[in-house]
């Protein structure tokens, strides 16, 4: 399958790489991937596998994405490819986050131009890099926003913010909009739930801010996993001094999927969240998946 010249990467010895696009900084040899299985070492460089190759094409209400607070009521001409940095136990999209390419078949091939061009023809005003982790396309990201912005339409990121400095330096400039997760508070919840750390996502969040980037963040709430009050308070206490209360949260149910078989999130402990953010003082509190 054709591939793409990817950015954010280091030569090292005997032919191999280290890829910077986000903070895992794999070491990848001679004919691997990475972590995310979409960026392979090709004879000593580094080649974007996902780039121009969307896997899921749709039109979502903006809702959707979540974001309560941008563009109400308008659609978002949605996209995203196979690949994600993290490894979550609890994946809601592991078809698509643990999905990989095949070199027997040459993908779909959906080159920017092409998707500004269908977000224009649908009456989209924005274009949202969602449903697998947009990091690991970011090359198609970049190329795809600027001339999103060039026909007037806006960009909404939805993410797990697990990036590297460098490269949200140059992608986080070009987004109107984002939705970042920011999957639990206690201190062993990334590194066990996710295989990843939560202060790059922390990092993530204050620089959306400082840009002015319209953010809202997301937690999928999971029994026993993130869902303590205190937990909660933490975030919410952090949220608070560093995003500002008017900051819209969301905190969405959790049905088992993937390899996590712990039962679904109670509608009441969203209830009770909900009051614990209203009491802490914000004032835009979500909840999603709710069925009762």
């Amino acid at each position: 399958m054709n591939s793409y010249p990817a950015k954010w990467w280091t030569a090292l010895d005997d032919g191999a790489v280290r890829c910077e696009l986000c903070p895992r900084r794999c070491v990848i040899t001679k004919g691997g991937t990475g972590y995310c299985r979409v960026r392979q070492n090709c004879d000593g460089e580094l080649r974007s596998l996902s780039y121009g190759h969307p896997v899921s094409i749709a039109i979502d209400p903006i809702e959707k994405k979540p974001l309560a607070r941008f563009l109400p009521g308008t659609r978002t001409l949605s996209f995203g490819t196979y690949g994600c940095n993290l490894g979550c136990l609890f994946c809601q999209n592991d078809s698509l986050s643990r999905g990989c390419y095949s070199h027997r078949e040459e993908p779909l091939s959906v080159p920017p131009q092409r998707i500004v061009e269908l977000a224009l023809q649908h009456g989209c005003p924005s274009l949202s890099y969602t449903y697998n982790e947009p990091t690991v396309f970011a090359e198609y990201v970049l190329d795809i926003a600027r001339l999103a912005h060039d026909a007037g339409l806006k960009n909404v990121l939805v993410s797990n913010g697990f990036i590297s400095d460098e490269a949200a330096g140059e992608m986080y400039p070009l987004l109107d909009a984002a939705n970042i997760d920011m999957k639990g508070w206690d201190d062993d919840f990334y590194p066990t739930m996710c295989a990843a750390t939560l202060p790059p996502v922390l990092a993530s969040l204050k620089r959306l801010r400082a840009l002015g980037v319209h953010l809202e963040v997301t937690t999928l709430v999971i029994p026993g996993k993130n869902d303590s009050e205190e937990a909660i308070q933490g975030w919410l206490d952090w949220a608070a001094r560093n995003l500002g209360l008017e900051t819209p949260l969301h905190f969405s149910a959790y049905f088992p999927a993937y390899r996590c078989t712990i039962p679904p999130t109670p509608p009441d402990t969203l209830f009770r969240i909900q009051r614990q953010a209203h009491s802490a003082g914000f004032r835009n509190v979500f909840l999603g998946n709710i069925r009762l």
